[in-house]
């Protein structure tokens, strides 16, 4: 991959898109201490916001915004520990969970 990017985890709908991906940089995740408090200073900067900061069922905070440039970043502050077993429950059989 890219920049050394290693896949950590993939969600994979039915219909082969994929509905989330998580990718180690450099050997670490990517993510900030407060998802409101950044996606709220990002749109202060002319970003606009996809999906508002809520919790996912992995356990994160997280809410999708796009740049002034029109490129998409899913911001997101790691909470609870979830088990790929928890998470396959908390989703069901809409994604193939991989680990």
């Amino acid at each position: 991959m890219a920049f050394g990017a290693v896949e950590i985890q993939r969600w994979t709908a039915d219909d082969g898109r994929i509905g989330h991906a998580e990718l180690a940089l450099a050997g670490e995740v990517l993510s900030v201490w407060d998802a409101d408090a950044t996606v709220a200073k990002a749109v202060g900067a002319g970003a606009g916001i996809e999906r508002p900061v809520t919790m996912r069922a992995d356990g994160a905070r997280s809410g999708w915004i796009v740049d002034p440039f029109g490129h998409r970043w899913n911001v997101q502050t790691p909470g609870e520990h979830v088990s790929v077993e928890q998470l396959r429950d908390r989703v069901g059989d809409q994604y193939d969970i991989t680990d």
